[in-house]
């Protein structure tokens, strides 16, 4: 993948996830982007969220299915 293309792609995903940020600051927490490759975008939990019990719930029915709407090239997230 070329520079160009990939900063595209961070680019979106990081938007996208400015509009869960929010809700996640609001719990003491925080995601951050770690990498995308082939459709899989990992990131990693921070703060309260990283060890909430609630933290896969908040990864797959909050992060990964808004990844999913906002950007349709979007396969997975994972947490990393």
């Amino acid at each position: 993948m070329d520079l160009e293309r990939e900063t595209q792609l961070k680019d979106g995903v990081e938007k996208a996830l400015d509009k869960i940020r929010p809700m996640l600051r609001a719990e003491g927490g925080d995601v951050e982007l770690v990498s995308i490759r082939e459709g899989t975008v990992n990131v990693r939990l921070k703060g309260a969220c990283g060890g909430c019990p609630m933290a896969m719930m908040t990864l797959k029915n909050g992060i990964e299915r808004l990844l999913k709407k906002e950007l349709d090239w979007v396969k997975e997230v994972r947490s990393v």
